[in-house]
């Protein structure tokens, strides 16, 4: 969520920004809704004083032996009108927390112009792409030849995007979670976290998905009300929810292998072919909590750890910086990591990682205690895929293949493999 303050004291400047997102932002009205705000405000707050002070002349009256009673109608009155006013007032508040909470994070100013995709800027490639003297096949027919992937069966026990994978396939994707999390946990200093896969309403609103992609969840349940997490970054980023951070105590970095559950509502028609994009997949999340000064630099830290497993495993990548239009509605700065897919001859996406600033901080009221002031302050809250699993078992398969349709292990996996060097 924006500050308030910056709508009250600059709303040009907020206009102008959500303009590069092309965000339908009506000025006109917020005015119009803090103007309505102001006025009962006030009108609440002077019927307040004067139920107070006539509350206080009753009493006043009774030590004088006065007949009360045309002050205590005038009580009843102003009662009945605060109430009302009160009412009003509360109507506009969440009106106005609705309207907020719908409006995207500022845009760093290092975030290149563009509607869509289409005008993200290219930052950086590493690796070779595998040159192969055959047709390189796609994860799907590697899958089904290797009888290791079952997307009849997903649909059969669940429904379509959902697969089922089957002996060295299962224990690929278990391998690459694993040395992922001693990477990240060995090599990069961030502490294991395990989380629930359910989170409250006010978990999703601290980080962003609620309520303006609720069609993308799961809702698990009424009473409580709980959803599927469609990322580790809910649950984790909320663990400092509510709470003030002693300065001695940042950064905080957290990484976290979960389930993650999207409905996929706006991807209709897309990817329907495959693991691209599926209802239910694995991946590793990377959390930092941080003081706001340092988030330019971890974020670039961040990035540079999720590219170090795909240094590892030698999988071809590039480092994409995504343009106005395509970054995502809580990030005020995004890079994708693309990997190179021979099946499909193109790069795909198989990290994000974000800076959020303060945007999230602000809604989960997380703060960290400045010790120069000794008054909290909001953090800055940083995270990324380090890697998605899914999508890194496609991209090793896929740049793994031989001729035979088999695939080879990276040699950074063999040891979680126990010691196989080809599924075949």
């Amino acid at each position: 969520m924006l500050d308030p303050r910056l709508f009250r004291t600059d709303l040009d400047f907020v206009k102008e920004q959500l303009i590069r997102r092309s965000f339908n932002f009506n000025p006109e009205f917020y005015l119009e809704l803090e103007a309505r705000r102001k006025e009962v405000q006030v009108n609440t707050q002077e019927l307040q004083n004067e139920r107070n002070s006539r509350s206080k002349a009753i009493g006043q009256a009774k030590a004088k032996g006065v007949d009360v009673q045309p002050l205590l109608d005038q009580v009843q009155f102003l009662g009945d009108s605060l109430k009302s006013a009160e009412t009003e007032l509360s109507a506009i508040q969440v009106e106005m927390e609705l309207l907020m909470e719908g409006i995207p994070n500022i845009l760093d100013q290092t975030v290149p112009e563009g509607k869509s995709e289409e005008f993200n800027v290219e930052i950086s490639r590493w690796g070779d792409i595998p040159v192969f003297d055959f047709e390189a096949k796609d994860h799907v027919d590697l899958g089904v030849k290797l009888n290791a992937i079952d997307f009849e069966l997903g649909a059969k026990i669940a429904s379509s995007r959902f697969v089922v994978l089957t002996g060295p396939l299962a224990r690929l994707q278990r391998a690459i979670i694993q040395l992922m999390m001693d990477i990240h946990t060995d090599e990069h200093g961030y502490a294991e976290t395990y989380v629930p896969y359910l989170v409250n309403a006010d978990s999703l609103r601290g980080t962003g998905q609620l309520p303006k992609f609720e069609a993308d969840l799961f809702k698990a349940s009424d009473d409580p009300v709980l959803y599927l997490i469609p990322t580790a970054e809910v649950p984790v980023t909320n663990r400092v929810r509510d709470v003030i951070i002693e300065a001695k105590d940042l950064p905080l970095k957290f990484v976290c292998h979960s389930p993650c559950f999207r409905s996929e509502a706006g991807a209709y028609g897309r990817d329907v072919r495959g693991m691209i994009r599926q209802h239910q997949f694995e991946k590793v999340e990377l959390v930092q909590i941080v003081k706001p000064e340092d988030s330019p630099k971890v974020h670039e830290e961040l990035t540079n750890h999720a590219e170090n497993i795909l240094k590892k495993l030698n999988l071809p990548y590039r480092k994409m910086l995504l343009c106005a239009g395509d970054t995502g509605f809580s990030s005020s700065k995004t890079y994708d990591l693309e990997v190179w897919l021979p099946g499909q001859g193109n790069y795909r996406e198989i990290s994000s990682c974000s800076n959020f600033k303060d945007f999230q901080a602000r809604r989960l009221q997380a703060r960290w205690r400045n010790p120069e002031t000794g008054k909290p302050e909001l953090v800055h809250t940083l995270n990324g895929s380090g890697l998605a699993a899914g999508r890194t078992l496609i991209a090793v398969m896929e740049n793994y293949q031989d001729a035979q349709g088999r695939v080879r292990i990276p040699e950074a996996l063999i040891p979680y493999m126990g010691g196989l060097k080809i599924i075949d």
